[in-house]
């Protein structure tokens, strides 16, 4: 028998982790959940907006696609949108908020393949409260 291995410059075990561009831009995004002090408060986000599919491009823009419901029936089927880092890429800025009284900024809580975790200040009741988005691919 017998055993032959070889070795590659090729073979790559350790390949460089993925840039959060590369990260950002790689598929479609959902809403998952919203959560204020470790609770969901999804359900007081409108339909219409949960059901939006987030589309981020490398060169800076994206587009923002109605899903399945519009909260107007005049809304277009997808509006566009420019995106960047901010503060060596900890804050994501997007020209257009994406949620009824949300903001144009959201600081960065994680970035995987699979998932985007986002927080921003909201108001709620009058309180300005920290809230935690989710995306998922």
């Amino acid at each position: 028998m017998v055993a032959n291995s070889s070795c590659s410059k090729d073979d790559d075990d350790n390949p460089a982790p993925k840039t959060n561009t590369e990260l950002l831009t790689t598929g479609t995004w959902k809403f998952s959940d919203a959560k204020v002090n470790g609770a969901s408060v999804a359900s007081f986000i409108e339909t219409c907006q949960k059901d939006n599919i987030l589309t981020f491009l490398a060169a800076g823009t994206g587009t923002a696609a109605e899903g399945a419901t519009k909260c107007n029936a005049s809304d277009p089927d997808s509006a566009p949108f420019n995106w960047s880092f901010q503060t060596n890429e900890t804050v994501l800025f997007v020209s257009t908020p994406f949620f009824t009284g949300g903001s144009s900024t959201f600081t960065i809580v994680s970035l995987t393949e699979t998932q985007l975790v986002v927080s921003q200040m909201i108001t709620i009741s009058g309180i300005p409260q920290n809230a935690e988005i989710t995306f998922i691919h």
